[in-house]
């Protein structure tokens, strides 16, 4: 069965997006700091030498990916395409008209538990990949998010988007694996339940 995981990248200080993060400024302010340990300064990714490589490539054996709406929207479903695997996004609104050329990318009306249970039955046996704030917090909330691959960047951004701003109660993490790289140390947390 299917393991959910959020995948992001997070200042030392929590932060998942800069200060002025906005649709005509995605990420805000210096965003792609956040990035730089697997994306060039022009936007391209890359596959970095080493235990980073091995999670780029883990990041692309997933079998499908949770997103929440503002982050899908942000970057236009990522053209319909992010590595080939089917897009789940949980939504109290209808899709944009633009999602109708994307094939690939379901709008889920009825919950963020429904929206996993087809984004987890979608991936199969691979993992699902989690991305979004919002959408993180509300999985946590619902039982339904599994494990959190948090690239912690040796940045502090004194304010922006936080990650974890508001949760409705402790949640209590185990820790599953840490590699420590120059550009950012990655900590992989089990949800306990």
């Amino acid at each position: 069965m299917a393991t959910s995981v959020l995948y992001m990248s997070m200042s030392l200080d929590g932060y998942i997006a800069g200060p002025n993060d906005a649709p005509d400024n995605p990420g805000g302010d210096d965003f792609m700091r956040l990035h730089a340990w697997f994306v060039t300064s022009d936007g391209h990714f890359f596959r970095p030498a080493g235990p980073a490589g091995e999670l780029v490539d883990e990041i692309n054996a997933t079998g499908s990916v949770l997103v929440g709406r503002r982050t899908v929207e942000q970057v236009d479903h990522w053209g319909g395409d992010h590595h080939g695997v089917p897009i789940f996004v949980p939504s109290h609104r209808p899709p944009p008209p633009s999602v109708a050329n994307y094939p690939l990318v379901t709008y889920v009306a009825d919950g963020i538990a429904s929206a996993m249970a087809q984004a987890k039955r979608a991936a199969g046996d691979r993992n699902v990949l989690v991305h979004g704030a919002y959408t993180a917090q509300r999985a946590l909330e619902a039982g339904v998010l599994d494990e959190l691959q948090i690239h912690q960047i040796p940045v502090l951004f004194g304010s922006g988007r936080r990650l974890f701003d508001v949760l409705p109660a402790r949640v209590e993490l185990e820790v599953v694996r840490v590699i420590d790289t120059p550009e950012a140390t990655h900590i992989r947390y089990r949800v306990r339940r």
